[in-house]
């Protein structure tokens, strides 16, 4: 590692992603980290390492990559190179995933023989193994296919209209939905989602690469106009029939959270209705596709918004677990079958934010929360009154419900940011976590007796450098909700001095920016701006995530205006210190931070001097359905609460320097929002600025991240600091 003086700060290409100096200084940690049954495995190197279980044991090796080349024979050109693309298939296996060009092996490291062979191509894409009947599904533009293990492929459904997509991810990825193929547990079935976008108009993007621009066409369906029509089909391999769910009418409906039952027979679904107000949890007999039953109904006047599938009791199949805001957090509820609530399993002021499984025989269950048990803090945060946003591992019996969660029945250990895995027995558990003081810590804990091992932690990557000073603070909102802020302070800072502000802010709901993780979340581009001399500044405000229901949907059918409310309380705060020059105070953000950005400098433009709006909403009309109308409602229904939080009607109150920074070809805030508030910002005699990244969608990757803040900066230099 290259050792830099105060006198040479951290560059952007040492800051951000796809700089060429960024892996330089980002905590080590374990790479592909996961469990091989209950052997937690990762790669070194060459090697794949099992992770040792108690303080006096080491690593031990599992299997090198010659291992592997060696077992699997295969030609120079077709070996892998690296252990990049090799990974456990499941806990009942010896089967490694080995990846290569063109191919795809299912390798017994054991037993050194090739159990299945897959064919690959370019235009694959959505690719999803059956670890137990080791059939492969993927797509191929619209259609979907599985291939056996032999390598024979079969055509799941062959959709000659491009307008129907099949095996793919529907309702643009909103309600937790991340992939479009489920396997049944034991792989005999598919259910896939089959979608249909005829109805929805085509939205023009356009690609200047080629020679003469092309036209990227997308479906794109905003917020009070047509949505796409989804089915769910259910494909027998065995037989290479299709029955498709009698999901009924109306056809605007969100079908999320596919679980099947442990015996294949049925498929639960979460339907929600258009409105986003009601869940209905309905139960599909996979032979014939006809209803069996409907379980519950949840409502709520604002919106509802279910994430996790069902979940079914490790040894009874007549019963599963089910999340949800009911009372108002989300929690662990006990049903049967029937659809009757057995009971809650967990309660409290606080978020079950994951899942993690059951121990061995099924009568516990481990999960995450938001709740802090007391361990003890360290360094900056042992003082503070108030704890600030973690997240620890606790377990819940299913018989007896929920335990107070404190430092005695927590599973994690330190305070900090925790994330798990289950073993594949449930006897172990992998906690990875970070602190303010800490960038990265893994240790196994036995789930049994509750001890822990740490077997890997990382060394601070800034270690030989001095860095900016970042402190945690918090504020009242008008309601008396505490807002969490961070701030980072010029290197060298004084006290004495008047120093320039930026505000990056985000603000919107599935969010939370400040927590006590490794540098409280700091981004680099904030550690940046503080070697340059500015104060960087952030605040989650009302409507952000992970404090319960109403403290996110206090936004419903007005977004942007108590969020705004909450932001200038942090004003409020930085323009009480002595060292905040009050005339010098900008913004930045991106996405529902680029309309947070655009919203502030507005709303507020005797405070706000520049601002710098990434890929901004400027009109929720223009935006999607599902997200759209979920927070605003349709137009037709809250005509007002669009008006108000229009910010293309009110270009004309810009007064500081704004620049808005766009990629041509976002698929999410699509352009049009940028183009349409330049439109009214010159009808109105307003001048902002905007700078355009070709070929990019909603975020810049690669090295032209490192221009993309190379060029916030430069702007923020030439009219604030």
């Amino acid at each position: 590692m290259k050792s830099y003086s105060q006198d040479i700060p951290l560059s952007l290409e040492d800051l951000i992603p796809g700089g060429k100096t960024f892996n330089k200084y980002r905590a080590e940690m374990p790479r592909q980290l996961t469990w091989f049954g209950d052997k937690l495995t990762y790669v070194k190197g060459y090697s794949i390492l099992v992770a040792p279980y108690t303080d006096k044991g080491k690593p031990e090796t599992l299997l090198t990559l010659r291992d592997i080349n060696n077992g699997l024979k295969l030609g120079d050109d077709e070996s892998p190179k690296s252990l990049r693309y090799i990974y456990p298939v499941s806990a009942e296996s010896n089967d490694l995933m080995v990846i290569t060009t063109g191919k795809i092996y299912l390798y017994d490291y054991v037993n050194k023989t090739i159990t299945a062979t897959y064919s690959l191509s370019a235009d694959m894409a959505n690719q999803d193994l059956s670890e137990k009947s080791r059939l492969f599904a993927y797509t191929r533009k619209n259609n979907l296919y599985v291939q056996t293990a032999e390598g024979k492929e079969y055509a799941v459904t062959q959709e000659a209209d491009s307008n129907i997509v099949c095996g793919q991810s529907v309702h643009r990825n909103e309600f937790g939905i991340n992939k479009g193929t489920f396997w049944s547990p034991q792989g005999n079935l598919l259910a896939f989602y089959r979608m249909d976008e005829s109805m929805v108009t085509n939205y023009p993007l356009v690609d200047i690469s080629a020679r003469v621009a092309k036209l990227k066409d997308i479906k794109y369906p905003m917020a009070g106009m047509k949505s796409h029509h989804v089915t769910v089909g259910v494909y027998n391999p065995a037989t290479q029939k299709t029955v498709f769910l009698k999901t009924g009418t109306p056809k605007e409906k969100y079908l999320t959270n596919i679980g099947w039952s442990p015996d294949e027979k049925s498929i639960y679904i979460a339907e929600i209705n258009r409105g986003q107000d009601t869940c209905v949890l309905k139960c599909y007999d996979a032979q014939t596709g006809s209803l069996q039953k409907t379980l519950f109904t949840e409502t709520h006047l604002k919106y509802v918004e279910p994430e996790n599938p069902v979940l079914f009791l490790k040894n009874d199949p007549t019963k599963f677990l089910w999340q949800s805001k009911r009372d108002g957090y989300n929690h662990l509820y006990l049903y049967d079958t029937t659809g009757k609530e057995l009971k809650q399993l967990t309660s409290g002021t606080w978020d079950v934010t994951s899942v993690l499984g059951f121990d061995e025989k099924g009568e516990n269950l481990f999960y995450v929360s938001t709740q802090n048990p007391s361990l003890p803090k360290q360094g900056a945060l042992a003082n503070y009154a108030v704890p600030f946003p973690e997240r620890h591992i606790y377990k819940v019996n299913i018989k007896t419900g929920y335990v107070a969660a404190d430092a005695e029945n927590s599973l994690s250990k330190e305070e900090g940011v925790h994330r798990a895995t289950l073993s594949a027995s449930g006897k172990y558990i992998c906690d990875t976590y970070t602190s303010l003081a800490n960038p990265g810590k893994v240790a196994i804990t036995d789930t049994k007796t509750n001890k822990t091992h740490i077997f890997h932690t990382a060394k601070k990557p800034f270690r030989n450098i001095q860095l900016p000073e970042i402190t945690l603070d918090n504020l009242l909102a008008d309601d008396g909700n505490v807002l969490y802020t961070r701030m980072i302070k010029p290197l060298n800072f004084d006290p004495n001095k008047k120093y320039p502000v930026v505000v990056y802010v985000y603000g919107g709901p599935h969010s939370q920016m400040v927590d006590n993780s490794w540098q409280a979340q700091a981004r680099g581009w904030e550690i940046y701006m503080a070697e340059k001399g500015y104060l960087v500044f952030v605040l989650d405000n009302r409507g952000t995530s992970y404090r319960g229901a109403a403290f996110e949907n206090i936004t419903h059918r007005q977004l942007g205006v108590v969020e705004t409310q909450d932001q200038m309380k942090g004003i409020e705060y930085l323009k009480s210190l002595p060292y905040v020059d009050a005339d010098r105070i900008g913004v930045h953000g991106w996405s529902f931070g680029g309309f947070m950005t655009i919203n502030l400098m507005l709303r507020h433009p005797e405070t706000f001097k520049v601002g710098v709006a990434g890929g901004p909403v400027t009109d929720w009309k223009y935006y999607e359905i599902m997200y759209g109308e979920r927070y605003m409602d349709s137009p037709q229904e809250n005509p007002q609460g669009y008006k108000e939080t229009n910010m293309v009607d009110r270009a004309g109150d810009l007064k500081g320097r704004l620049l808005l920074i766009h990629g041509d070809e976002d698929p999410t805030v699509v352009m049009q929002h940028s183009l349409q508030f330049l439109n009214s910002a010159i009808k109105k005699g307003t001048h902002p600025d905007f700078f355009i990244y070709t070929g990019h969608g909603h975020n810049m990757t690669g090295h032209d991240r490192v221009h993309l803040h190379e060029h916030i900066t430069r702007y923020f230099d030439d009219f604030l600091k």
